[in-house]
């Protein structure tokens, strides 16, 4: 008989912890080795209808307001009583509010392995929330991290070393698909004006703007600074969030409104990278960012900051460049180097995408993730 194993994730909501447990979710049903539910906390969200194909059975959720109300003690008590009655042999939770709840739930149900994960360096969470996760990791048989930046932090915090194992995301080649699109097309698919006469040079970031973390105010001001050696350079920014209404202001308090375009959510990365020379991150702080892996399967140069994950993706000068968090200028430099020596930055997006091919794909995390689930049940 079949282990039984439940993917509890936050919600169906645009987000890289989401799609990468969705994505996860699939990968282990399309496997067939073990029996994969799929649980909640929200049943909403654009992600839901990629998972209707699959024979999951009924869908559970169990929403929250709050840690600390009535309603999560009843969310707690359905979800105990759930896992019990399915028999559930291992769970897996994906973030910070499903590491919480279900590391608890699971706790009490005593389901046979408990596995959380940590997919975040820093810039994220206060005090109180790194104290409620580490007790969730206490709760663990197992922490999953997505980089050995992750695992690294984690063992500072006090969890056993041979409690984490670092399985790297996967990258699911068809959200890159754009179709063989033209770059007018591709234009067109984004919002996007063609002129031929003097075509804009594309510089990319896809990142949300919920967060002060991703540091998008320091990518405007390496934008100001490249517009002043290529005046044709043209910056798109792929993201929503609350941010977005100061970080436009922020542009046109550096007179690069006209140089820059706030895309929203971007429902065809393909067409965007299609269209991309470059690709960058700027943030503060990261786990292992889904967007870098991205630009590099897309065979784009990235420019990243040197934190969290990005120095075990980006190999300095040969696929793209590591800066310090908040130096504008390098980032600047770098990019313009990229922008004025086109085969250069050719030779780097292809190494990326081969190194993205040889070692970051969804069968190498399925693989590793079930050798992790097999390991543990017979531990336990």
């Amino acid at each position: 008989m079949k282990a039984a194993v439940v993917q509890l994730i936050d919600s169906f909501n645009q987000g890289g912890s989401e799609r990468q447990a969705l994505q996860l979710t699939r990968l282990l049903a399309d496997s067939g080795r073990f029996n994969v539910r799929l649980a909640c906390l929200s049943p909403e969200g654009s992600l839901r209808p990629s998972i209707d194909d699959l024979d999951l059975g009924a869908i559970p959720s169990f929403p929250l307001n709050s840690f600390y109300d009535a309603n999560a003690v009843k969310q707690l008590r359905r979800f105990v009583a759930w896992l019990k009655s399915s028999r559930i042999d291992i769970i897996h939770t994906h973030d910070f509010y499903t590491n919480i709840f279900g590391m608890s739930a699971a706790t009490l149900a005593r389901v046979p392995v408990r596995i959380a994960s940590m997919r975040e360096t820093a810039g994220m969470r206060t005090a109180t929330q790194k104290r409620a996760q580490r007790v969730a990791h206490s709760l663990a048989h197992h922490v999953v991290a997505n980089s050995n930046a992750v695992r690294s932090v984690l063992i500072a915090q006090g969890i056993a070393a041979e409690k984490v194992t670092v399985i790297y995301n996967g990258l699911d080649f068809r959200r890159l698909a754009s179709g063989m699109l033209s770059r007018s097309e591709a234009l067109a698919a984004l919002g996007l004006k063609s002129d031929e006469t003097r075509p804009s040079r594309f510089i990319s970031i896809v990142a949300n703007m919920r967060h002060e973390v991703k540091n998008y105010p320091m990518f405007l001001r390496a934008a100001r600074r490249v517009t002043e050696a290529v005046p044709e350079a043209v910056f798109l920014l792929a993201g929503e969030g609350e941010l977005k209404d100061s970080l436009q202001q922020l542009a046109n308090e550096l007179g690069i409104e006209d140089s820059t375009c706030f895309l929203g959510r971007c429902e065809n990365i393909g067409a965007l990278l299609e269209v991309s020379e470059v690709c960058v991150l700027s943030s503060k702080a990261e786990g292992f960012s889904n967007s870098i892996l991205e630009y590099m399967a897309a065979a784009r140069p990235v420019v990243a900051t040197n934190v969290g994950g990005a120095p075990e993706l980006i190999a300095e000068s040969e696929t793209g460049y590591l800066v310090a968090s908040g130096d504008d200028e390098t980032m600047a430099a770098r990019l313009v180097s990229l922008l004025h020596d086109p085969q250069k930055a050719k030779a780097m997006g292809e190494a990326g995408k081969r190194l993205v091919e040889q070692k970051f794909s969804c069968e190498a995390r399925r693989a590793s993730t079930e050798e992790l689930y097999s390991r543990l049940l017979q531990q336990r």
